[in-house]
């Protein structure tokens, strides 16, 4: 009877199985860069960089290496699949779908400390270049970004469903993003459910608050760039709604052209990371700090010139209606016929 008590409790609790990681890749190094969205050796950047925020204090109950860590996470955003299938033996990983929720928050956690590193907005050491590239676009003078919003899709949340749900039916975060002429983020804005106005984000930034407050002039400090979902302002020029004169039609060609960096860099950095093309089905806070930490880490890869498989979409252009007061107009008209 002892016997039989015993192998009763030895079959209801299944022993713990650890996987070793084994370093060796069964990838060459354009199917490891396609897998993760970076070489081996900007991997092994991020590891460095991250590994005091993701290396545990002990090596008790066999803590998972940093590196590990990092392909888990970089291997979800770049797939978009689902944490279990991330986690399955047949992905090389071998960990729980706990586990791997865990890596994934703790990772992302860790890229979003170190924004202030990659997200940086233009100083007077490098608006010059910033200027002077988005001239070489289509020679509109002064800008130091270009400003517009893009919609991740969610799964419907628990909490304001129904403020989630955009104007194109479908739950989701809308983010605002600011680019350079590189297509680096400048600035990122991810908190603001799928309902919420392009315009009424950006009124509502650090960014739009700073300019109304702060701004001295589209000579001085320069310009973004938006579409016509914006309201003209003396440091946010939107194109002219129904253009009347050669300049303002001249004005409108090289608005949009130099415009339509923003549009691509979303593009590029939906594709980069395929996650954020499908529905995340993670919390609406979760999902934020996930958009965050990939236009951390859509920066780090300009910086490390890491090449893109397709390159041939962009990212659809979305305009909507105006909104706020048009106190831009006489800058939009000086502009117009000075340059154009």
């Amino acid at each position: 009877m002892a016997a039989r008590l015993l192998y009763d409790v030895q079959q209801r609790y299944k022993p713990r199985i650890y996987r070793e990681f084994l370093g060796a890749e069964p990838y060459t190094e354009s199917e490891f860069q396609a897998r993760y969205r970076f070489s081996k050796e900007s991997i092994r950047i991020l590891t460095n960089l991250l590994n005091d925020d993701l290396k545990r204090p002990t090596n008790r109950s066999h803590a998972i290496p940093v590196e590990t860590q990092m392909k888990i996470a970089l291997r979800y955003y770049a797939s978009g699949s689902f944490m279990q299938v991330i986690g399955d033996i047949g992905d090389t990983f071998g960990y729980d779908k706990s586990t791997v929720s865990r890596i994934i928050q703790a990772v992302t956690g860790a890229i979003s400390a170190h924004g202030a590193d990659f997200l940086r907005w233009p100083d007077e050491t490098t608006k010059p270049a910033i200027i002077n590239g988005f001239y070489n676009i289509a020679r509109f003078p002064c800008v130091i970004g270009a400003v517009d919003g893009t919609h991740i899709r969610i799964q419907a949340p628990s909490d304001n469903e129904y403020a989630f749900v955009n104007r194109k039916n479908f739950h989701s975060i809308n983010v605002q993003g600011i680019c350079d002429h590189e297509g680096k983020f400048t600035n990122i804005v991810a908190k603001w459910p799928g309902s919420t106005h392009d315009s009424f984000i950006f009124r509502n930034s650090d960014v739009g608050i700073h300019l109304d407050q702060n701004h001295r002039g589209f000579d001085v400090d320069g310009l973004l760039l938006g579409d016509s979902g914006y309201a003209c302002k003396p440091y946010l020029m939107t194109p002219y709604l129904r253009p009347s004169t050669r300049h303002q039609e001249r004005f409108n060609s090289a608005q949009t052209r130099t415009r339509s960096v923003i549009e691509r860099t979303f593009g590029r950095w939906k594709r980069r990371f395929h996650l954020l093309h499908s529905e995340i089905r993670l919390t609406p806070d979760r999902v934020c700090k996930i958009v965050i930490a990939c236009a951390i880490l859509h920066n780090f890869a300009i910086l490390q010139r890491e090449t893109m498989i397709d390159d041939r979409e962009v990212e659809e252009i979305d305009i909507g209606q105006d909104l706020g007061r048009q106190d831009g107009t006489n800058v939009r008209n000086l502009i117009a016929t000075t340059y154009f």
